[in-house]
């Protein structure tokens, strides 16, 4: 089973690492052209854009500037220590044997704007690019043009090596529309969180999020490779409701929380 995660806009570069082990993006040259189009642009096209405040259409700007493959292998961040956020609350790779981490490296994958496809040792350097940035290069005027089929050729490639047949989508949706379904080798799983308000049960988006990577989690410390075994989850007070689930689409409801 192959697991995809979205990235996180919230990012740490302060925090050491907690391993030295590292690897490279396996699409670096594709970020690389996305780089180049990034740098044509100013602070206020930034802003537009990602619809941002001044300071962080500077920052970003700043670092298309120092952003280079070579950069990216001397002073980058291994990805699963470098996003945080709701998601990653919930997946706490700062706790992470080195099992599990190897288990994570052949398993986990984390879908990005501008790496495309990344491991979790895969060295990223800081950057803002969401994937629903509507921007033109020579493939269209979206990134889901530019990736096309590229993220989803990853995928198999990386399910092929690990002996996955279930790709288990924890992304958002606006990460998971760069995937081409119809061209996908594995059978999909969307796991739906859904919490108590009022008395009646919703998907919330904050709760959500973090039972994502939550889910994330406990599928690797578990070493599930069988989506059938999910059921098991039980984390922060989330059940398994056999009644309303599917194997491609099992159900967790947690009582009202407030």
């Amino acid at each position: 089973m192959l697991i995809i995660l979205s990235p996180a806009k919230t990012l740490d570069f302060d925090t050491a690492s907690h391993t030295v082990k590292s690897t490279n993006p396996p699409m670096l040259t594709k970020a690389e052209e996305l780089i180049r189009v990034m740098r044509g642009k100013d602070v206020e096209e930034i802003r537009q854009l990602m619809k941002v405040s001044e300071k962080i259409a500077a920052l970003n700007i700043e670092r298309y500037r120092d952003w280079s493959i070579e950069n990216n292998k001397s002073q980058g961040k291994q990805a699963i220590y470098a996003f945080m956020g709701d998601v990653y609350a919930g997946l706490d790779a700062a706790s992470f044997s080195s099992e599990d981490i190897k288990f994570a490296q052949t398993h986990l994958r984390i879908l990005s704007g501008l790496y495309g496809v990344l491991r979790p040792l895969d060295k990223m350097q800081a950057y803002r690019l969401e994937m629903g940035t509507r921007i033109t290069t020579e493939k269209g005027n979206s990134l889901y043009d530019f990736w096309d089929k590229q993220v989803t050729l990853m995928l198999n490639k990386h399910a092929k090596i690990s002996g996955a047949t279930y790709l288990l989508n924890l992304a958002s949706e606006e990460y998971f529309k760069v995937i081409k379904t119809q061209e996908l080798n594995l059978d999909l799983v969307t796991p739906i969180f859904k919490d108590k308000k009022n008395g009646k049960y919703k998907i919330i988006s904050f709760y959500a999020k973090k039972a994502r990577g939550m889910m994330a989690r406990f599928a690797i410390k578990n070493r599930i490779t069988n989506p059938a075994d999910l059921t098991e989850f039980n984390e922060q007070g989330y059940f398994f409701d056999s009644t309303n689930s599917d194997l491609h689409a099992p159900v967790f409801l947690r009582e009202d929380q407030s």
